[in-house]
């Protein structure tokens, strides 16, 4: 299926998408103090971009640290053999656990990298044997224990607004 041409976002768009990036939970009316919108303009913007696929999802960011310990490990994982098929298998066992944060296929001597979180450093080594170590695709990986964080984010760049023409301004 091709992908659909990206929005057409004006300077409007691009303010609100950006403070939606950094704190969803704010007030339709600060948003649009923020914007120069009203409340209900706001709201009928954040529809459109939910109708349009621009937000995919909202949800609550946790501080970890208030939940007592947690563990933070990136794996660099190499499989041993590579298909379709052996892909969306790896990819549907780490999307099934709940303690894999993040899984990205990247390119490189690596196939892939996974952020976990867990309770302890057992739990953690416990986790990686049931992912990583029971695999039999798996040719090599290699467990990176986050010390500290120093940014984590989801925030994407927005790209800058497009002039609007007469035939693109919605009523």
């Amino acid at each position: 299926m091709p992908e659909s041409p990206p929005p057409r976002l004006d300077e409007i768009d691009v303010q609100l998408l950006d403070l939606l990036q950094h704190d969803a939970g704010r007030t339709l009316h600060d948003f649009g103090e923020q914007v120069g919108l009203s409340p209900s303009a706001v709201q009928r913007r954040i529809a459109r971009y939910r109708k349009d696929g621009l937000i995919s999802r909202q949800v609550a960011v946790l501080d970890p640290h208030r939940f007592g310990p947690t563990v933070l490990a990136a794996v660099l994982v190499t499989l041993d053999q590579e298909s379709f098929e052996h892909h969306r298998a790896f990819a549907e066992r780490t999307r099934s656990h709940p303690q894999v944060q993040q899984c990205y296929r990247v390119a490189g001597p690596w196939d892939y990298v996974v952020v976990l979180a867990a309770r302890s450093m057992r739990d953690c080594g416990r986790l990686g044997d049931r992912l990583f170590k029971a695999d039999d695709n798996i040719r090599r990986y290699e467990t990176l224990v986050v010390f500290d964080t120093i940014k984590a984010g989801l925030a994407l760049p927005l790209p800058a607004s497009q002039p609007t023409r007469p035939q693109d301004r919605r009523p």
